[in-house]
């Protein structure tokens, strides 16, 4: 049966949208709808300092299930205003991911919740 974890700073995100951000099954570990929202929902306008965010916020799922950046295996990333901001993003992702690389598809959005969210970020993880 999988585990469904969420991190206490994040709780209102089950009880606001109804999901689980860290879904572990043992092997496998879904993480969902991470963005650089902050426990009291502010974010960042700079999209730099968002994309650090949104990446500290994947630590804290990650720490979650007790894993680290290196068991990420897929990343899926949607953006808003995917062509401006891929430089940018990718600087900040190898910051956090490196070799060997996981599997990734970035993929552009027209808009999220929050407001201002640039990035969304959903995570497949291995033991």
């Amino acid at each position: 049966m999988p585990d469904y974890l969420v991190p206490e700073m994040f709780s209102h995100y089950r009880d606001d949208w109804h999901f689980t951000p860290v879904v572990d099954t043992g092997s496998l570990v879904f993480l969902s709808g991470v963005t650089a929202a902050h426990p009291g929902r502010d974010i960042s306008e700079a999209p730099e300092k968002q994309f650090h965010d949104a990446f500290a916020k994947l630590k804290i799922y990650l720490n979650e299930a007790s894993l680290g950046f290196e068991n990420i295996v897929e990343l899926t990333t949607f953006h808003v205003d995917l062509k401006r901001h891929m430089e940018t993003f990718s600087a900040v992702k190898d910051v956090y991911i490196k070799p060997p690389f996981p599997a990734w598809t970035a993929i552009g959005v027209a808009d999220f919740i929050p407001k201002n969210a640039l990035v969304e970020m959903r995570i497949v993880a291995c033991r």
